[in-house]
């Protein structure tokens, strides 16, 4: 499984010489598994440039949409295998019972917000709402979602190839002052063993309490579930779009002195633009992770 990072910023994208490093794009995670497929973990504007790399092939694309704010959906019109004739991208929604959207990544491009109109792309791009978890193993794709806590609702993913794993968590808030989708408790064996966590950590104790409610959480937070899951890696993603380069670095010696002095066996990245996680199935060992 090849993990590569397109777009690591929450809320609004963000560019400018203080985000340069890290990148102003919003949500954007591309997954290959180990059989060539490909997964696309939301469409925020890191997906323009993923789409330049997928453009060269005629594979099906599937996208695992986290939910149907802007900062997720708002790179699609501009992902180029919607115009390519016959390209067949499934877009699994975040939508259910509980709300009346439809697919938010086709309802922008709608002639109006977008010169284009979803009926007119060339490509066969289908809106699915059910589950993905059985149609994706059809095509031998190990996915199990659950709720995420966020306004709105949406979903979270845990992604399994051979022996290696990964979740994808964003736009998650551990400790809401809403009710809950999914306790702290259902968080930790959701994510237990993972090889790579990629979890929401926009916010920092300084803040709150503003800031509680808003449906992201602390870092603090996310390191302790990393812990209490025994994950392999922790990648915090989802930065805040006022969080610069610097301040981000100083994020990344706070978890590299968190682990250290817990002598957990976790380790921690800030998802940075660019940054590529190679993980390797080893028979009855763990996993072999590679960083680029």
């Amino acid at each position: 499984m090849k993990i590569t990072f397109y777009g690591v910023r929450g809320s609004i994208p963000s560019p400018g010489p203080d985000t340069a490093r890290y990148g102003g794009n919003t949500s954007c995670v591309h997954v290959a598994l180990g059989d060539g497929q490909n997964l696309i973990l939301d469409a925020g504007t890191g997906i323009r440039e993923l789409g330049k790399k997928l453009a060269e092939t005629d594979d099906t694309i599937n996208i695992l949409l986290s939910h149907g704010h802007w900062d997720h959906i708002q790179g699609y019109p501009f992902f180029q295998p919607i115009y390519q004739p016959d390209r067949l991208i499934r877009v699994y929604t975040s939508a259910d019972e509980n709300h009346g959207q439809l697919c938010a990544l086709f309802d922008q491009i709608d002639g109006a917000n977008f010169p284009v109109k979803a009926g007119d792309l060339p490509s066969r791009s289908k809106c699915i709402m059910d589950d993905p978890s059985s149609l994706l193993m059809a095509d031998n794709i190990q996915v199990q979602r659950i709720r995420i806590n966020h306004p709105g609702g949406g979903y979270a993913y845990r992604i399994e190839d051979d022996t290696v794993s990964c979740a994808f968590i964003t736009d998650n808030e551990l400790d809401p002052p809403y009710e809950l989708s999914t306790t702290y408790d259902q968080w930790v064996e959701f994510c237990r063993g993972v090889d790579v966590l990629i979890h929401d950590a926009q916010y920092l104790e300084s803040d709150m309490p503003h800031k509680h409610g808003w449906g992201h959480s602390l870092v603090s937070q996310v390191r302790k579930l990393a812990v209490d899951a025994e994950v392999g890696s922790l990648v915090l993603f989802h930065h805040d779009p006022d969080r610069s380069d610097s301040e981000i670095d100083s994020i990344q010696r706070e978890n590299e002195n968190y682990f250290r002095n817990i002598h957990a066996p976790s380790r921690s990245l800030c998802a940075a633009e660019g940054l590529q996680i190679h993980l390797k199935s080893r028979k009855n060992q763990l996993a072999s992770l590679e960083v680029n």
